[in-house]
């Protein structure tokens, strides 16, 4: 049976093969999680602005602005 690879070639592969394997997983179990700690970062930030924009509509508001002052003319008259 002549697969037109001799046998010695077809051993240097699979040797290369199993060496490039061990080095691709030694570098996944090295840094598992790089690329979801990034993602987790992009929606950390998303959600950290949308509160501030929410922050800034109420802080925006006459009620709110009414109770602040209040607040603060309290505390100075104490």
């Amino acid at each position: 049976m002549d697969t037109g690879w001799p046998l010695q070639d077809l051993g240097r592969r699979m040797t290369r093969a199993g060496v490039m394997l061990d080095a691709r997983m030694r570098t996944l179990k090295a840094q598992p999680e790089e690329g979801a700690a990034t993602a987790e970062y992009a929606v950390v930030l998303v959600a950290a602005t949308g509160f501030a924009a929410v922050l800034v509509a109420l802080l925006k508001s006459d009620a709110i602005k009414t109770l602040l002052t209040n607040i603060v003319k309290k505390a100075l008259s104490v």
